[in-house]
């Protein structure tokens, strides 16, 4: 072997060992991921409001009408309240057939305007809630789902996550694709290999909009919903950081999202994710670092904010930079005629290269065992097809990062688009794919 191969491959060995050490400490987190959270049943029925952004939404929401008519929680303890942009949205005749308010924010260009809009509208109405959760209009409830929230409020929390199941699952195999299922994976990588540790912590969560419940006490202290970037949820992470918000992942209340079925559409859809992330970097970070230099120390969300992601860093870009290094070599041994191209290809692409899917691989197996009842829905060779696929899917996160910084610091827009739509049936009454209420402390 070539001497130029010899040390690219002990510089990436060497780096490959120090970011697996670094990782070691956050390996921890994962024996969480197969522990639920302590469960409480509530005695006294609270006052919740639904809160439904459902601009141009007539076409899907519907569905989430008929199954918050199945609610088993009485109907005079929660409302349902929809937020539109035009005063001819045929979203207004549907939402008043169904029992709910209609909210008309002309002004709105993204969610944060349209929940600022509901929030500023009620007043001190507000008051006579204990919680709004904040749906979306193409999802559908599990039909317990507005009793659990009550029952989470048992909780002392500020800020509680639901559990996210996948709402094409409902409608059959034409109804989903690979990117669907690599796209629900996304839950479990979030809730279940990363929240449930940050909870067992006091850590804020990595926060979802979607099924996503706050306290009154949160919108009376914030005076509304003050997140405009393309990610207020992440947003929302961050300046619970600054104001030491509670946050709570609660698996027991189910909600059933939809996930693109194109894999133009998902990835758009991450690329506006990302670039919402690097919004809220520039917009929160230096807040942080003052936060920190004025108390003199590091709490566990802030040090893993800002060093969490270090050790992934480090073994992905010299994982990158052994590969282009494997493609300049093999190249110049191939025109030079020596044989030391297939060491090239072999050692400095294939090697990192496999070394990088096979600790996705995992990942992503460990994922899908962590939720299994969310994936009930697939066939075993689905399952596996799905997971032996998740690590091109996570490893596209590259190209998609590079981009979303570049719209971020040229402010390209990347805001939404409307995305393909399938029809479903409800979710089982009875029976059902949601978890049963047992805790594992």
């Amino acid at each position: 072997m070539s001497l130029p191969i010899q040390i690219t491959l002990w510089v990436y060995t060497a780096l490959s060992v120090l970011a697996v050490l670094l990782y070691i400490p956050k390996l921890v987190q994962f024996r969480y991921a197969f522990r639920k959270p302590p469960y409480l049943r509530a005695e006294a029925k609270r006052r919740i409001s639904i809160v439904i952004p459902a601009r141009n939404e007539s076409k899907v929401i519907g569905d989430l009408f008929a199954s918050i008519a199945k609610q088993d929680y009485p109907r005079e303890f929660f409302d349902v309240n929809v937020i539109v942009k035009e005063k001819d949205d045929p979203t207004i005749a549907l939402a008043e057939a169904a029992g709910a308010r209609v909210f008309i924010v002309p002004d709105q260009t993204c969610k944060g305007d349209a929940l600022d809009g509901y929030f500023k509208a009620i007043g001190e109405e507000r008051e006579k809630y204990e919680a709004f959760v904040i749906v979306d209009a193409d999802a559908v409830l599990d039909h317990r789902y507005v009793s659990e929230l009550n029952n989470a409020l048992e909780h002392d929390y500020d800020i509680y996550l639901t559990r996210k199941f996948v709402k094409n699952y409902l409608g059959g195999k034409k109804a989903r694709t690979v990117f669907t299922n690599c796209s629900a994976l996304t839950w479990p990588i979030l809730d279940d290999l990363g929240n449930k540790y940050r909870m067992q912590k006091d850590m804020p969560l990595n926060m979802c909009g979607q099924g996503m419940m706050v306290r009154r006490s949160v919108i009376e202290r914030l005076g509304g919903w003050p997140y405009r970037t393309l990610t207020e949820d992440y947003e929302l992470k961050l300046d619970s950081l600054l104001k030491g918000f509670r946050s709570m992942f609660y698996p027991y209340a189910i909600i059933y999202t939809e996930e693109a079925l194109h894999h133009k559409d998902n990835f758009q859809r991450r690329v506006r994710w990302l670039t919402g992330y690097s919004q809220c970097d520039k917009k929160y970070k230096q807040q942080i670092v003052d936060q920190i230099k004025k108390r003199g120390s590091f709490t566990s969300g802030e040090w893993e904010y800002f060093y969490g992601v270090v050790p992934l860093i480090i073994f992905l870009i010299v994982s990158v930079l052994t590969v282009v290094a494997g493609v300049v070599f093999a190249a110049y041994y191939a025109l030079t005629g020596n044989a030391m191209w297939f060491a090239s290809v072999m050692f400095l692409i294939v090697l990192p290269f496999g070394v990088m899917y096979v600790l996705l691989l995992g990942y992503s197996v460990l994922a899908m065992l962590a939720c299994p009842e969310m994936f009930a829905p697939l066939g075993f060779w689905e399952k596996c097809f799905t997971v032996l696929f998740n690590p091109f899917y996570l490893l596209e996160y590259v190209p998609i990062y590079v981009m979303s910084r570049r719209y971020a610091r040229k402010n390209i827009d990347a805001g939404w688009q409307q995305t393909s739509r399938v029809e479903y049936d409800l979710p089982p009454e009875e029976g059902g794919s949601a978890e049963e209420p047992k805790s594992e402390n």
